[in-house]
């Protein structure tokens, strides 16, 4: 990675950005604190909601830090399908005591705004997902002094940020939780994402550009392979999610390593988009059912999420996760990242020896 983005954060390690409320100042401040990146998720917030959180950040570290933010969608939903699946939910409605979100809530995630905030006062690093900006994007965060990242999927991907004139690409494997950052939500293609390992070596060959892996990443041992395999930095979300400062449910950090929840699956369930969260009622359900409509599905059950987290219904939660959760740890995010850091160190020095991670 470039010297210039690289010094603004000592140990390759980046704390994921986590929309829904889980990337909170405290949990960035932290990692921040102990020598990682910490980042802020814009998503789901307005333009105002981010400027209040990256204000409480400032006040809460002096470090760099990163901000998230959601590219707008196309329109592409079919009304029809997303109407039927509204009609599906009638019972959940029922069950959980809440009415059903409009889908028609909006599309772009006040993302003019926001840019708007970010570039009238700057961060260190601002990274999208759901897509690629344009260069003229680019080219004005970068006039501010802000480094620029942006998720790919796939080598093409790839490709398409270097051309955008980022500084750095989240190769993300499809081991990740949470919403894939596919730039085209084609429902074809659902489940054939590439691994990680696999992606990092087909990105690098792709692009001239630094990568930063994101996919499945729990320990310091696995931050050294990414790093062997040619990137960067390693973003890891679901085991900062376990973490005192995250902002996430109890009933989700709990459910994380829950013998209950066996495993992780890829749905468009909760949002019309893929994305990997542990498998409850919920999902096995509506998931085979749920259109390609984002945010659509998103907006539509956001009330049936609250209301079930409001319950204390595990089942009927959006329990984001990657497929490596049951690895995760609950400590303080300043402990772990120590931890990461010394697992690490550890794993370098046994590679140095000849020996295996």
């Amino acid at each position: 990675m470039s010297s210039a983005l690289t010094d603004l954060f000592p140990l390759p390690i980046v704390q994921a950005p986590m929309a829904g409320g889980v990337s909170v100042p405290q949990l960035a401040a932290a990692v921040c604190e102990a020598g990682g990146l910490g980042f802020l998720a814009a998503g789901y917030k307005t333009a105002d909601g981010m400027y209040q959180e990256i204000k409480q950040l400032r006040s809460l570290t002096g470090r760099p830090f990163g901000v998230n933010v959601f590219m707008p969608q196309p329109e592409y939903a079919d009304p029809a399908a997303v109407d039927v699946y509204a009609h599906q939910l009638a019972g959940e409605a029922t069950w959980y005591e809440a009415e059903l979100g409009d889908p028609d809530s909006g599309r772009d995630d006040g993302f003019e705004a926001k840019l708007v905030v970010l570039r009238d006062t700057p961060v260190p690093v601002v990274s999208f997902h759901f897509g690629v900006p344009s260069r003229e994007v680019v080219d004005a965060l970068h006039r501010v002094g802000t480094f620029v990242l942006a998720a790919a999927t796939t080598p093409d991907e790839a490709r398409a940020v270097e051309r955008a004139g980022a500084d750095a690409v989240i190769a993300q494997g499809i081991e990740a939780g949470g919403h894939q950052g596919t730039h085209r939500d084609v429902p074809e293609t659902d489940g054939s994402g590439l691994g990680l390992l696999s992606l990092i070596a087909q990105v690098r060959e792709a692009v001239g550009i630094p990568v930063v892996a994101a996919g499945g990443i729990m320990r310091g041992s696995q931050i050294a392979g990414v790093l062997a395999a040619g990137a960067s930095a390693a973003q890891l979300g679901t085991a900062f999610l376990a973490t005192h400062e995250s902002g996430a449910n109890a009933l989700h950090k709990r459910a994380l390593t829950n013998p209950l929840f066996v495993r992780t699956e890829l749905t468009r369930a909760f949002s019309g988009r893929p994305a990997r969260g542990l498998v409850n009622r919920f999902l096995r359900e509506h998931g085979p059912y749920a259109p390609a409509a984002y945010p659509e599905i998103h907006h539509l059950t956001a009330p049936l999420r609250k209301a079930a987290a409001k319950a204390g219904d595990a089942q009927g939660m959006a329990l984001w996760a990657g497929q490596g959760h049951r690895m995760a740890r609950e400590l303080p995010a300043g402990q772990l990242v120590e931890v990461l850091a010394g697992e690490l160190a550890t794993a370098r020095a046994s590679l140095a020896g000849g020996g295996v991670l």
